[in-house]
Formats: structure tokens, sequence, C-alpha cells
């Protein structure tokens, strides 16, 4: 059973920076795709960015150029860099493991609010 620790939202101002950590547990950590998603009040969960066990990256329309995606798998950890916050950032945001051969888990989620 894989677990997700998800660490770091909070409340900042626009153009702030918060970063996301997600610490996993229950698998061999580097083969997993890990992905940053998000889901606003009203809204459908969408995909924000993930990483590969290669460190092939992807990053949605809305935050390419200011979310950076890394992992450290010595230990066990993906992050996410949030950098000049938007209120439309606001949303509570999830960790999401697919670990082969087809697994998928879900952390509990972290919430982030961007407001003056």
């Amino acid at each position: 059973q894989v677990q997700l620790v998800e660490s770091g939202g909070g409340l900042v101002q626009p153009g702030g920076s918060l970063r996301l950590s997600c610490a996993a547990s229950g698998s061999i950590f580097s083969q997993n795709v890990m992905d940053w998603y998000r889901q606003a009040p009203g809204k459908q969960r969408e995909l924000v960015a993930y990483i590969t066990s290669i460190g092939t990256t992807y990053y949605s329309d809305s935050v390419k150029g200011r979310f950076t995606i890394s992992r450290d798998n010595a230990k066990n950890t993906v992050y996410l860099q949030m950098n000049r916050l938007k209120p439309e950032d606001t949303a509570v945001y999830y960790c999401n493991a697919l670990v082969p051969p087809g697994s998928e888990y879900w952390g509990q989620g972290t919430q982030v609010t961007v407001s003056s």
C-alpha cells in the first residue's frame, strides 16, 4: 500500500510563493510517475504537473513558467515550487502516484489560498 502525505500549503498573497511537498512510502518511489492535481471549489480536479521516473516534466498551460515540479528519489519526495501565485491558483492540491504496473494512489490534499 502506497501512502502519500502532502505538506506546505497555506495562505499567501498574490505574487507570492509556496513549495508543496509530497512524501511517499510503500513503493519503489523512483519508478513512479508523480503528479500534482488541484481542485478549486465548484470545479473539476485538474492536472497541474507531472514528472516521470526519468525526469520528464509536463505543466498545464495555466501554470507553465510559474510552477516547477521536481523529485528527490533519495527522500521519496516530490515537490511543487509555485511562484507568482494568482488568486485563481486557490485550490486543494493533491499528490498522485502512478505505480507500475498499473496502480494509482492519492494523498489527502493540502489547501492553497492566494488572497490579499
